[in-house]
Order: structure tokens, then sequence, then C-alpha cells
């Protein structure tokens, strides 16, 4: 009895140490990492790092001077007060952001994890077809245009998200604050003497 409950136990845990996906091959692994030599990702995700970094902190200001101008409880001085808190807070905290958004250890950390998907999910065949693509002269210019490609579409998709999930948040603002007013008069009435 005990053997057969080692074995399964020691079956189960292999079976949870198992990978999702299928290991990938050494040719594939290879022909992977050759793929992202092929694509110069390394520079091509430094780029797009930098031009994250440098849009950072004009998209986190456009966001939180909207939320706080577009906010309607708020009195004009309640608002002034908020935008010079905001304008201490924000600079720490883009400047924070920016250093680990050019962290160059954070992109050898994506690339090494990058590897092994793309080695399971292309075979070492594929990898070789879609390098030579990249090292052709219309892959080169995919290649050369794709940081510029990635932070202005970032800016698009930011601005489409603020203009969707802005008056949403404002909505949530306002009805969390009537909650609060609503607790707070409900207190209120609890609080006076019941008259006779």
């Amino acid at each position: 009895m005990k053997k057969i409950l080692a074995t399964l136990v020691t079956s189960l845990a292999l079976i949870g140490a198992a990978p999702v996906y299928a290991q990938a091959d050494a040719a594939s692994t290879a022909a992977a990492q050759e793929l992202f030599d092929a694509m110069n990702l390394r520079s091509v995700m430094t780029g797009v790092m930098q031009q994250m970094s440098q849009n950072l902190g004009t998209s986190m200001r456009a966001g939180a001077e909207a939320a706080i101008k577009n906010n309607p409880t708020t009195t004009p001085e309640q608002k002034k007060q908020a935008l010079a808190k905001m304008e201490a807070e924000l600079p720490p905290a883009i400047s924070t952001l920016q250093s680990a958004i050019n962290d160059p250890a954070m992109i050898d950390e994506i690339l090494a994890e990058s590897v092994p998907l793309y080695a399971r999910t292309y075979n070492a065949d594929e990898l070789k077809q879609i390098a030579a693509f990249y090292r052709s002269p219309v892959g080169a210019k995919m290649l050369a245009t794709m940081p510029k490609l990635t932070a202005e579409s970032m800016q698009i998709g930011q601005a489409i998200a603020m203009r969707r999930l802005g008056p949403l948040m404002q909505q949530q603002q306002v009805q969390h604050q009537q909650a609060q007013a609503q607790e707070q008069e409900q207190k209120q009435k609890t609080k006076q003497p019941a008259k006779k």
C-alpha cells in the first residue's frame, strides 16, 4: 500500500511540475535566438522602451489633469489644489517608472523568457523563414519603423481608452461620493434624538 501511495504522489508531483506547453527542442531554441538576432530585437525593444518612457509623463499628466478638471463634484478651488498636488507628486512617480522601463535588465529578462515561447510556438524551420524575412529589405524596414509605430499605436490606444474610460471613472467617482454623502446623512439621522 505504501508503494502505491508513494508512486501516486510521485506521479502527481511530476504531472503538476510539467509545463503547460511542450518543451522546445534545442534546434527551435537556437533558431528562436537566431530570429531575435535577425530582428535586432534588443535594439528594437530598447527603442520601444525609450519611446514609452518619453511619452509616459505626458500620458500620465494628461490623464490626471482630465480626471481632476472633469470631476463635477469638486469646486474650482478644490480642482486648483488637486492640480497643485498632482504637479508635486507626479514628477517623482514618472521618474521612478521611467527608470524601471529603461532598465536594460528588464529587456534581458523579457528576451530570455521569450525565446522558449517562440521555440514552442514555431519549429526551427519556421523560425528560420521568419528570420529570413527580417533580413530582407521589407523586413528591415519593418524593424526600423517598429519602435515609432508601437509608440504611436500606444498613444492612440491610451487616447481612446481615456475617451472611453474617463467618463466611466468620473461616473463611478460621483456615485461613490453620493454613497458617502448618503451614509453621512444616515449617520446624522441616527445621532439626532427622537422628537417627542
